[in-house]
């Protein structure tokens, strides 16, 4: 019986926590991350505000778990693209992963802002962030490791090979996703360059700063990612 019981307050507890970080993301899509309040969430589901401390410490740790689910559902979406690219071409891998970076960023607009906003001054994301953020960039390693480096980029690719070096977190996370790299630094640098132009065109596209003009922002993110793909003379 007592084991049934804890099954059952076991799986309130999850459905309840799941309700909460589905209000907390309604005042995130509302105002931002600054907007987040856990009195207004607690009234949201007519719970009092200490109520809420039982499900989650505080205010920073209910933006982390949102934070950590965004960037899981960002990883989910990069996984699928990849499983899905078998027997192309790296230049066509590429098109595919940054297409469903930017599938995944408008389809789920208030998680993708929690990821490219800082959630608030105070707010220190635990370690474990990091590697789920690596998890969304790391199908981009195993592409861009059939690339090289152009000569403007040479300086960054330097700086990229001492950072392998000192962190080892880093070298491992290079190795798990591109075993084969004849160049990790490389490979490194250039999924560096692929994220700071995917998060370049899609932010702005998430932000609503393309309305009104005359391009679709998919056509875009394409000319982005074609350009860096001739830049790493990626194969066709």
């Amino acid at each position: 019986m007592s084991g049934g019981k804890g099954t059952s307050r076991e799986r309130y507890r999850s459905r309840l926590r799941a309700e909460i970080k589905e209000a907390a993301l309604e005042q995130v899509g509302a105002g931002g991350a600054a907007a987040l309040s856990l009195n207004a969430v607690a009234r949201r589901l007519g719970l009092t505000g200490p109520a809420l401390y039982k499900y989650f410490r505080g205010r920073d740790d209910l933006l982390t778990e949102l934070v950590m689910d965004a960037y899981d559902g960002a990883a989910a979406a990069m996984r699928a693209a990849c499983a899905g690219t078998a027997g192309l071409s790296p230049r066509e891998r590429l098109h595919a992963l940054a297409g469903a970076y930017r599938r995944w960023a408008v389809g789920s607009p208030h998680l993708y802002r929690l990821l490219a906003d800082a959630p608030s001054p105070a707010h220190r994301p635990p370690e474990e962030t990091v590697t789920r953020a690596r998890a969304v960039l790391g199908p981009f390693l195993g592409v861009l490791a059939h690339g090289r480096i152009w000569p403007a980029a040479e300086e960054m690719r330097a700086q990229i090979a001492r950072w392998i070096e000192r962190d080892a977190g880093v070298a491992g996370w290079v190795r798990a996703h591109a075993p084969d790299a004849a160049d990790p630094a490389a490979a490194l640098a250039g999924t560096v360059i692929a994220w700071s132009r995917l998060h370049g065109a899609v932010v702005l596209e998430v932000q609503g700063r393309f309305e009104g003009m005359g391009h679709d922002p998919a056509t875009l993110l394409a000319v982005e990612t074609e350009s860096l793909a001739d830049s790493m003379g990626l194969p066709a």
